[in-house]
């Protein structure tokens, strides 16, 4: 494989790394502010820099987007902290949405604004949802969150129902001694509702040590007891993440598993990230970003910028070091989108 990458002639119009993968999703952070104060990630809450920062506008959105889609990306998912407090959210998403070669616009967002404005996010071009629920149980809920906000966004997901949406998707971290008791609890809500309910490891990041030696459970453990009881593993779409989808034909239901631990996870990588500031991250566990945002500032940039994502993807490792404990430069993930 090494002897490969070095051989291997970098695409001129395409984003594909010196291990012959192919990249077709932006995750694009547009804020890193958040209103939660999860304890798995922000258990603080938000703390604003001493200097001000400027997150990227929503005409540098647009550059960064129609550079990244002429490259052949085809998804873009907008992340935060909460993209969702951004007061230009939907100009920015409408922004995106002009760019004809993106064909998915997705959308994570912890669903404390949903009920009130997923009709408003749907009509501007968000096509696809995925909101956090740790819990189903509101004491634990609030516990994991810091906030009691939990029948709000289920009732947030049950108006994406129906505004239009035909499936959402509902992350929850997976965590020993806290959530890991609810599964058969998510079970039972999934059975008969069109929810991709997935179940993302709780992953090591520099302030978080010890918690996560704490709380961190091996998704291993849940993806046998899924094929134990008949769910089978679905075949992805090229630019789908990183989830192992599981369907059983008595649920209307699926199950998701991100377990970035697992043997060869980084093997299909097909997404860069964007931070808020207008970084290029190579890896959500990787060094520091890449500053791209010189190249954002007029439209004829845009060779300029292609190009340096294009070299800049020929650094991108072959794997994360998670294994070893090494998160990279990673404090939180609220910094990037996760």
């Amino acid at each position: 494989m090494q002897q490969y990458s070095q051989i291997l002639i970098p695409h001129e119009d395409r984003l594909v790394d010196t291990f012959n993968r192919q990249y077709f999703y932006l995750r694009l952070s547009i804020t890193d502010v958040c209103n939660f104060k999860c304890n798995y990630c922000l258990p603080n809450g938000y703390q604003p820099p001493s200097d001000k920062q400027m997150f990227l506008s929503v005409v540098e959105i647009e550059r960064l987007v129609r550079a990244f889609a002429e490259l052949g990306t085809e998804k873009v998912r907008i992340t935060g902290g909460e993209p969702t407090l951004r007061k230009d959210f939907l100009p920015i998403v409408e922004a995106i949405r002009q760019q004809q070669n993106i064909k998915k616009i997705a959308l994570t967002t912890n669903g404390y604004r949903m009920a009130k404005d997923v009709a408003d996010w749907r009509a501007a071009g968000v096509d696809s949802i995925n909101v956090s629920v740790d819990s189903l149980d509101p004491r634990l809920f609030q516990l994991i969150t810091g906030e009691n906000k939990l029948q709000q966004i289920l009732q947030g997901i049950e108006r994406a129902f129906a505004v239009g949406y035909d499936k959402v998707k509902v992350n929850a971290v997976l965590m020993k001694n806290l959530n890991e008791q609810g599964f058969n609890q998510f079970l039972a809500w999934i059975k008969d509702q069109p929810i991709q309910m997935r179940f993302i490891e709780l992953m090591q990041t520099g302030e978080m040590d010890h918690f996560f030696q704490q709380h961190h459970l091996s998704g291993s453990i849940l993806k046998e007891k899924l094929l134990n009881s008949g769910w089978q593993l679905q075949q992805k779409h090229y630019t789908d993440g990183p989830a192992q989808v599981f369907k059983h034909p008595d649920y209307v239901g699926e199950i998701g598993l991100i377990m970035p631990y697992e043997k060869d996870f980084c093997a299909s990588c097909n997404r860069l990230r964007i931070s808020a500031l207008g970084k290029l991250h190579l890896c959500l566990f990787g060094e520091e970003g890449i500053d791209i945002r010189e190249w954002l500032q007029t439209d004829d940039q845009q060779a300029q910028l292609q190009q340096t994502l294009i070299t800049a993807l020929q650094g991108k490792r072959e794997h994360h070091f998670l294994h070893q404990g090494d998160s990279g430069v990673r404090n939180h993930l609220a910094s990037i989108g996760g």
